[in-house]
């Protein structure tokens, strides 16, 4: 996790020090005052981008009111919390579920001696967590709207129906049946479209593996089209996408990159000796071979990636080539 760690005394700077020999762990940046920055709202613009987590460690109000106007969703915000610059208590103020700002906070807390202090009614009254077990077992959400229903059924005592495409190893969280139809559901599927409850809380894997070629020069949004035409083609949801894969001769291809991106993905790239090693069947060119030392790139660099089968074969269109492979996935409770 990257982790900022804002200050703005002596004493908070001294903290954020010690902060980063406690969490070697972590990659930790400090950010001690405001710089050549002319604000703290600049100072946050700055960081909120580009880290996982930001701790401040100053006043509560400080922090709200720096973070405020960036605000946008809890699938996509990053962690904040919050720190006395005495190292007494630990605040998650945002993102305590899905980005982890509970699970640091608890770790800051017992690295520094100090006392976490969790605000979530289902974490303090000991209620299982959808979203916070989502994030741990690499999962999407579709819908974070449905979250507070599945949370609000529980605390209520109700049952919560669950269902899932995948092997399920050990029991259900209390409250979790997999029996009946409840009002409010859980099920994780990669498929496309999963609204089996009135209100149903989709979790989505991430377990496909693009792999992908293409021309030099070819257009990202034709290639970025080709890939979801693929994934929606079998019922493969978008979130669903774990990691992006071509060859190292595209390495510095901007198309790629931005596949890459459009599913907010990591990229993998491999020699054509290593795609030559995949093992399986794979639709062969002659031309590809001639041109990056291997005859298919897309559904070779799918399977490395993903360490599983091939779900989609080659699709090309617009100078372009994509496939999927998925990864072996339980839900372990």
């Amino acid at each position: 996790m990257k982790i900022a760690a804002i200050s703005f005394t002596e004493r908070g700077h001294a903290l954020g020090r010690r902060l980063a020999e406690l969490l070697p762990e972590h990659e930790l940046a400090l950010f001690a005052g405001l710089g050549p920055r002319g604000s703290l709202a600049e100072l946050v613009a700055e960081v909120w981008g580009g880290f996982d987590a930001l701790v401040f460690i100053c006043a509560a109000g400080i922090a709200v009111r720096g973070i405020a106007p960036l605000i946008e969703k809890k699938d996509r915000d990053p962690a904040v919390l919050v720190a006395d610059e005495a190292g007494r208590f630990v605040i998650p103020l945002l993102s305590g579920h899905i980005g982890g700002a509970n699970r640091l906070a608890a770790r800051l807390a017992d690295a520094l001696g100090a006392a976490a202090v969790i605000t979530t009614a289902t974490d303090i009254n000991g209620v299982f967590a959808a979203d916070t077990w989502a994030a741990e077992h690499n999962c999407a959400i579709a819908d974070t709207r449905e979250i507070k229903h599945i949370s609000a059924a529980l605390l209520r005592g109700e049952s919560v129906s669950f269902r899932s495409d995948f092997p399920v190893t050990g029991e259900l969280p209390q409250g979790l049946t997999e029996r009946g139809d409840a009002e409010c559901g859980i099920v994780i599927s990669t498929r496309r479209e999963r609204r089996d409850f009135p209100h149903t809380l989709h979790l989505i894997p991430r377990t496909a593996h693009l792999g992908a070629g293409c021309r030099r020069g070819a257009a990202a949004q034709s290639v970025i089209a080709l890939a979801r035409a693929a994934l929606e083609d079998a019922d493969i949801h978008s979130a669903a996408v774990a990691a992006v894969a071509s060859v190292d001769l595209k390495s510095d291809e901007p198309a790629i990159s931005e596949l890459a991106r459009a599913f907010s993905a990591p990229l993998a790239f491999y020699s054509a000796a290593e795609l030559a090693a995949a093992e399986g069947e794979f639709s062969e060119s002659d031309f590809v071979k001639s041109t990056v030392g291997v005859g298919n790139v897309c559904e070779r660099a799918a399977v490395l990636s993903s360490g599983g089968e091939l779900q989609v074969k080659k699709t090309a269109g617009n100078g372009a080539t994509v496939a999927v492979a998925v990864c072996d996935w339980e839900a372990v409770f």
